[in-house]
């Protein structure tokens, strides 16, 4: 579908056509910076307006891949540059597309240094990020996804906090050991199945089940470091308090999120056994995720910092919802990594406002901004509700369909991963309490100014989409709905809930009942 127009490639490649025009500008450094800027804002524009008409464009009805481009690119291997989007990609290109503008945006008050290389690295970074959600070639995915490193450390590193080279370098290794591991898996697959075709792999499962078995524990090192999963977390919070806003928002609304939707292109469809063989193991590990990390963010008293944790807790909902093996556990974890990127993006932007004003996120640095900056704690609470999973937002739709899968896998699993909503409201709400509303013994937060017109150009469309999501989640969910059913088609779709004694005491009960 989408006709013999190469859209996707034409989409991926524009950051980096833009990129190589900023790289060209000459004349006097303030005339290079507002170019840089605005080249760059344009292009990220005019890649964003494609990622949309191609979403309008997109037939939610059927399961097979779209806008398809197949092109050898390495004959003596047999591999094929080879493209497409379905269900299951679609929106992760579109949330990509719609937040690198927004992050661009955001540097222009924040990023003062070295202008145009921290665009550069931007649209460099969007091409590595769009390419690795729509590759359907193993090689050219794996190209994509570690692509992405590149200008990730670039800018921590460089546009970082004080601590910056030391949490670029972290971030750096710790995901490049995982990905080396899944190059190893990714040869090796290709040495036993004969093709890179990541749509003949996923329909034709690894027949050799040990096999299996470590190939999924390859492929799981490089995914569950990306997520991240407890407890290979580590890095993610020193790169966000050290990141740029930018950087941040980035990290936050797309990079984590390439984890999950490696498991759902990888795990599950071309390793079904082991994937159900290692279920008890990741449900362990998203469950110690959700509780742990959530009580750790109740400690804080970096903003950055909290909500970084927040994100590790999420993303636990997000593993647990894909290993359930069940429509609404994959439709909850699909809706809940859209939602995040929505609501933790515009979270670190809210905290990049302040910043920029007082240089501080100290928690203890602030309190009463009702009073002098009420536009800005009207949009912080509808972020920190959508975090918090409110009925009416897009977070409770991802929360409460991930459980209801965990509830049909193992009712005991989701009765625990249940507690990290508890704990996700009370770190979240004494956030606001004490920002918005508490006393503040600081003269200048309490003559700090309301948001600029940039700031709500950036924060206003984030707050409309996580309210949106909430009340008309059909928008997501009914286009996504083929592809899942094929994907659970292809992982076999077992059901671990007829194992499960909770389950079936409730049950019993539910019989005795008149």
């Amino acid at each position: 579908m989408g006709g013999t127009f190469p859209i996707l490639s034409v989409m991926t490649f524009l950051p980096l056509l833009g990129a190589l025009a900023i790289l060209m500008i000459r004349g006097n450094a303030a005339f290079v910076m507002r170019a840089a800027r605005q080249t760059g804002l344009f292009v990220s524009l005019a890649v964003a307006g494609i990622a949309i008409y191609v979403t309008m464009q997109f037939n939610g009805a059927t399961a097979d891949f779209q806008f398809e481009e197949k092109v050898m690119w390495l004959p003596s291997l047999g591999l094929t540059y080879h493209v497409g989007v379905d269900g299951i990609s679609i929106y992760f290109v579109l949330l990509a597309a719609l937040l690198t503008p927004i992050c661009l945006l955001a540097s222009f008050q924040s990023v003062e240094t070295r202008v145009r290389e921290y665009t550069i690295a931007f649209l460099v970074l969007e091409t590595f990020m769009l390419g690795t959600f729509v590759a359907l070639d193993t090689v050219l995915f794996y190209v994509f996804f570690e692509g992405v490193l590149i200008p990730m450390y670039l800018i921590i590193g460089i546009w970082g906090g004080k601590r910056r080279i030391y949490s670029a370098f972290k971030f750096f290794l710790y995901t490049l050991l995982g990905s080396v591991l899944m190059l190893v898996a990714l040869l090796v697959l290709y040495n036993q199945m004969g093709t890179t075709d990541m749509p003949i792999l996923m329909d034709n499962p690894v027949p050799d089940e040990t096999l299996q078995k470590w190939l999924w524990l390859a492929v799981f090192a490089s995914f569950a470091v990306k997520m991240p999963m407890w407890p290979v977390h580590t890095w993610l919070p020193d790169a966000h308090v050290e990141a740029p806003t930018g950087g941040s928002v980035i990290l936050a609304g797309v990079l984590l999120k390439m984890g999950g939707y490696g498991f759902l292109r990888f795990s599950l469809p071309m390793f079904p056994d082991a994937s159900l063989y290692f279920q008890p193991l990741v449900f362990a590990l998203s469950i110690i995720a959700i509780i742990y990390t959530s009580l750790v963010a109740l400690v804080q008293t970096d903003m950055k910092k909290m909500i970084a944790y927040s994100s590790v807790a999420h993303m636990g909902f997000v593993t647990l919802g894909i290993f359930t093996f069940t429509k609404q556990g994959i439709d909850g974890a699909i809706f809940q990594m859209i939602s995040h990127g929505v609501v933790s993006a515009a979270l670190f932007l809210i905290v990049g406002v302040v910043y920029d004003r007082l240089h501080s996120r100290d928690i203890n640095d602030y309190g009463g901004l009702v009073k002098n900056m009420p536009i800005y704690a009207t949009l912080f609470m509808v972020f920190m509700l959508g975090a918090v999973g409110l009925p009416g937002t897009s977070g409770f739709v991802g929360e409460f369909l991930a459980l209801a899968g965990a509830f049909q896998a193992n009712t005991w699993v989701a009765l625990l991963a249940g507690t990290g909503v508890i704990l996700g409201a009370t770190y979240m709400l004494w956030l606001y309490r004490k920002v918005v509303f508490g006393e503040s013994n600081n003269p200048d937060a309490q003559t700090m100014m309301d948001v600029t017109p940039i700031e709500k150009v950036n924060l206003i469309p984030l707050a409309i989409a996580t309210i949106v999501l909430g009340v008309v989640p059909a928008l997501v969910l009914d286009p996504i709905t083929p592809s899942v059913e094929k994907l659970l088609a292809q992982a076999g779709a077992p059901v671990g809930a007829a194992t499960d004694p909770f389950a079936d005491l409730l049950m019993e009960i539910g019989e005795d009942l008149p």
